[in-house]
């Protein structure tokens, strides 16, 4: 199944009901700069490639910027969460089913939450088990870069069952939750992501202290 085009959906209205100044777990954005981000990230190589190549992030971080102090009016800020909403443009390589997929699906999600878990008050959404599981593969293929930071063996930990050891150390720390869950502490939003700790006390507590994420 292909969830990237409803989780763009959520996503999508998400934005909207916040509006544009509201906060988000993305540390200095608004919804306005986590809205330019989305829409530029498929319209401007540059501004993809600063996500993973450090020596272009700060133009990228530069022209998301540009673009958010552009959106003075809710109208603004509609129209481009409405052309982010459309789908990527043509000549855009997130046309093909697959890339699309493995580079949005966890996007889409985490940014959901960014956006539903920065007020007081949230709860978790009830997912389909599908998209739960498509969730899971998906952070199974990139949990050892996302924990390559943590000087410490990590187990990822469904409720139902399954596991993954997403780096092996002398001494390990199992993180149990639910697959969105388990993305965001994967993905640095380690106090937002309703995950329990198995492991020794120190441990558990340096993995607590530890940078997560990319």
């Amino acid at each position: 199944m292909h969830f990237v085009e409803p989780s763009r959906e959520v996503l999508a209205e998400t934005l909207l009901a916040a509006g544009p100044d509201a906060p988000t777990l993305c540390k200095g954005w608004r919804t306005r700069d986590l809205a330019a981000h989305l829409y530029l990230r498929e319209r401007k190589a540059a501004v993809g490639l600063g996500l993973i190549i450090k020596r272009l992030a700060k133009a990228s971080d530069q022209a998301t910027a540009a673009l958010a102090a552009k959106l003075t009016t809710a109208e603004d800020y509609a129209r481009l969460v409405n052309t982010f909403r459309s789908g990527p443009p043509a000549f855009s390589p997130m046309k093909i089913k697959a890339l699309d997929e493995s580079s949005n699906l966890i996007e889409y999600f985490v940014h959901t939450e960014d956006v539903r878990r920065a007020v007081d008050r949230w709860a978790p959404r009830a997912l389909d088990e599908a998209y739960s599981d498509a969730l899971w593969d998906e952070l199974v293929k990139r949990a050892a870069i996302l924990y390559r930071g943590v000087d410490l063996g990590i187990v990822l930990v469904r409720p139902s069952g399954p596991r993954h050891v997403a780096k092996r150390a002398p001494v390990s720390v199992a993180i149990v939750g639910e697959p969105g869950e388990l993305l965001m502490h994967a993905h640095g939003r380690t106090r937002h992501a309703l995950v329990t700790f198995e492991g020794q006390p120190d441990a558990v507590a340096l993995l607590q202290s530890a940078e997560v994420g990319l």
